[in-house]
């Protein structure tokens, strides 16, 4: 918990300052900082306190503001629809007499000063974002947005020395923990972690009444006492991961030289298309490479594997690959033959058409024989690490199936690979003799200059 000397702060807003949030203020309006982590417990006002901010920045400093949420869905229904406890709706904070124009189905709020702000999604932010030059960006329930939302906006905020801000509980190790480690070792940043036991905003007895209800306790310990430790809660694959780590599988792994890739894909038409690039060596599956993209055609993937130069075996599909285009005519796999993806000796497998579960399960065998590349195969990592059940918060229960989100086209792209995974058995690797300036054609099988 960060302590910083507290000075009087005006608000110019309808709303009102709370103790345990004083410090949060004072380093945003007091010292300027133009990052800021804010680990606080369920309740604690993280989004009410930076809209709150952002409301005093937009209205003294013209600009395009953002707040992102993992869904543009979550956004709307938290912000944009949501009221406080006491039933004020939250856009209520801004000054009705600034507001100059309401996009209702945008969620955007324009001013009489020119600024403009914004409520958006994270699941789509080469879209939705693409363009824009904000000023300052709030990301809310950062845990649980897609990191290359930030990673992609980054750049724009250092180029016009805007802020950001992001407000979060933990969700197990991944990103949010990251960057909660970051902040808390710089000193450009304001980071801070707010326990209920900091607060006492919350009595332990209505945590009581959570777990009665049948809020599992891992989520808990997150939500309330802002812990790192525990794992993402409704993780399939969490605990795997975890192990993986421990025991050193996620490392440095370069390619086998003379030992063919297979890739693993899962193919979206608007979302994501994924490829794990593996290896088979002895009886280890090696994930040495992995890629993601959204809004490019098949071309651009047949690229994306000729660039990487590995000597191919096969490609896993998915099973909707043989469905054929309604404007082509041709299914996806047949456009890949086209562009001499599965031709020769990378031949195509479409992959088995069984229940999610089946196939989950698969990945949960095949798993503690893998060995991940940590830096090729980040954003593939983080997915498997994230990808989880639907947690209803009108049952309190886990719902039947996964959650759509980012995670889901890297974790499908592993399940398809893992269902079409035979036992692993020692095979000899064929000759492969290194030439200095050449390298393997993978569609060709030649070596080129």
């Amino acid at each position: 918990m960060s302590d910083v000397e507290q000075e009087p702060v005006e608000i110019p807003v309808n709303w009102r300052l709370r103790p345990h949030q004083a410090n949060a203020w004072n380093a945003l309006m007091v010292q300027r900082k133009k990052r800021v982590a804010l680990v606080w417990h369920r309740r604690a006002g993280k989004d009410m306190t930076l809209m709150a901010w952002t409301v005093t920045e937009a209205l003294s400093q013209p600009g395009t503001y953002w707040h992102i949420f993992p869904t543009a869905k979550q956004g709307r229904k938290i912000l944009w629809d949501g009221v406080t406890k006491d039933g004020r709706p939250f856009l209520s904070l801004w000054p009705r007499d600034a507001i100059v124009q309401r996009n209702d189905a945008d969620m955007k709020l324009k001013f009489h000063n020119g600024s403009v702000w914004q409520i958006a999604g994270a699941e789509n932010y080469n879209e939705a974002l693409v363009g824009g030059n904000p000023r300052g960006i709030v990301f809310s329930e950062y845990a649980l947005q897609d990191p290359r939302c930030w990673d992609y906006l980054r750049p724009i905020l250092a180029e016009n020395d805007g802020w950001a801000a992001f407000a979060y509980t933990p969700r197990g190790g991944n990103h949010g923990e990251a960057l909660y480690k970051l902040a808390l070792g710089n000193p450009n940043w304001f980071c801070e972690v707010l326990t209920v036991s900091d607060t006492r905003a919350i009595p332990l007895a209505a945590i009581d009444e959570e777990r009665s209800a049948g809020m599992p306790e891992e989520l808990i310990q997150q939500e309330f006492f802002c812990s790192f430790a525990v794992g993402q809660v409704g993780s399939y694959y969490g605990q795997l991961m975890e192990e993986a780590e421990r025991d050193g599988r996620i490392t440095k792994v370069p390619p086998e030289r003379g030992v063919r890739v297979e890739t693993w894909w899962d193919l979206g038409m608007r979302d994501a298309t994924s490829i794990w690039f593996v290896q088979r060596v002895g009886r280890e599956v090696r994930l040495i490479d992995y890629y993601e993209a959204t809004g490019h055609g098949l071309e651009h993937y047949a690229s994306v594997l000729h660039e990487r130069g590995y000597v191919y075996d096969k490609h896993i599909l998915p099973p909707d690959v043989v469905v054929r285009d309604l404007s082509s005519g041709l299914s996806r796999l047949q456009t890949l033959d086209s562009l001499g993806v599965t031709s020769g000796f990378a031949r195509s497998v479409t992959a088995r058409k069984v229940c999610v579960a089946e196939g989950i399960s698969a990945v949960r065998t095949l798993l503690p024989h893998c060995w991940f590349d940590a830096e090729r195969c980040k954003r593939g990592i983080a997915a498997l690490k994230a990808y989880r059940r639907r947690w209803s918060e009108k049952t309190r229960h886990y719902e039947a199936g996964a959650l759509h989100d980012w995670s889901s086209h890297g974790a499908d792209a592993m399940r398809y690979g893992a269902l079409m995974t035979m036992p692993v058995r020692d095979e000899p690797a064929f000759d492969m003799e290194p030439v200095q300036n050449e390298r393997w054609d993978p569609l060709t099988y030649s070596l080129t200059r």
